[in-house]
C-alpha cells in the first residue's frame, strides 16, 4: 500500500508538471522534450508495485492511457489540449482515467444509462465470478465445454469494464459536472469485426491510437508511396 501511494504521488506530481509546461511550452518538439522524461518515468512506475491486479490497472491507467495522452498533449492535440487549457484538476482525471469529455453542444443519446442497468450488469459480473471460480476450483464443473468458459471470461470482462467505466463518469460527473462520452456502443449489436473493434468497443482506444498511430503512419507511408 506504501508503494501504491508512492507511485499515485508521483504520478500526480508529474500531471502537475505537464499542466504547467502546457502553458508555458509551445506545442511541437520543444514540449515534447520537456514532457519525454515524464513518459519515461511512467514506464517504470507500475514496475514498483508488486501486486500483479494493482501494478496491471496502474499500468493501464499510466503507461498506455496517460503517456498516450501526453504524446497527443506534445503537438496541442487529444484530450488535453482546449483552448483556454482546461484545469488542473480535470487535466489530472483526463489524463489517468479512460474518459473523454463530451462536447456539450453535441450531446450523445445513451451517455447516461439507468441505475437498473448498472445494478443488473453488477449482478451479471457476480454470477460471473462465481461461475469462474467454480470452474477453477471444482472438479465437477471441469467437463465444461472451453468454449463456454471462454464466453464467460469474455462476457465478465465487457460487464466490469462497464462498470468501472460508470464510476470513472460518475466520480468526474460528481466533482466536475461534467458529462462523458460512453467507451461502448453497444457492442452485442455489431455487423462485423470492423464495425466491433472500430465503431463499438473501447472506444477511448480507438480514440488514442487513430491520432497517435494511424494518421501519423499514414502520412508517412502515403509520403513514401506518392499515394
Amino acid at each position: 500500500m506504501k508503494n501504491f501511494i508512492k507511485v499515485w504521488l508521483s504520478v500526480t506530481i508529474s500531471l502537475c508538471y505537464c499542466h504547467a509546461i502546457g502553458k508555458m511550452v509551445s506545442k511541437g518538439i520543444k514540449r515534447l522534450s520537456c514532457l519525454i522524461p515524464v513518459v519515461c518515468l511512467f514506464l517504470y512506475l507500475p514496475l514498483c508495485l508488486t501486486s500483479v491486479h494493482i501494478g496491471g490497472t496502474t499500468a493501464f491507467f499510466i503507461t498506455w492511457l496517460a503517456n498516450f495522452k501526453l504524446l497527443l498533449f506534445a503537438f496541442g492535440l487529444g484530450p488535453l489540449s482546449s483552448h483556454p487549457p482546461i484545469s488542473l484538476p480535470l487535466f489530472v482525471i483526463v489524463s489517468c482515467l479512460p474518459i473523454k469529455i463530451q462536447n456539450n453542444n453535441n450531446p450523445i443519446p445513451g451517455a447516461r444509462e439507468g441505475r437498473l442497468n448498472y445494478t443488473i450488469k453488477g449482478l451479471l459480473v457476480a454470477i460471473l465470478v462465481q461461475l469462474q471460480l467454480a470452474y477453477e476450483y471444482s472438479d465437477y464443473i471441469l467437463s465444461v465445454h472451453p468454449k463456454l468458459i471462454l464466453l464467460v471470461y469474455s462476457l465478465h470482462m465487457y460487464f466490469l469494464l462497464e462498470l468501472i467505466l460508470a464510476a470513472s463518469a460518475a466520480v468526474a460527473r460528481a466533482m466536475l459536472g461534467l458529462e462523458l462520452e460512453p467507451q461502448f456502443k453497444k457492442p452485442h449489436l455489431s455487423t462485423s469485426l470492423q464495425d466491433f473493434w472500430g465503431k463499438r468497443w473501447n472506444l477511448m482506444v480507438t480514440g488514442i491510437l487513430r491520432p497517435t498511430v494511424y494518421k501519423p503512419s499514414l502520412h508517412v507511408f502515403t509520403r513514401l508511396t506518392g499515394r
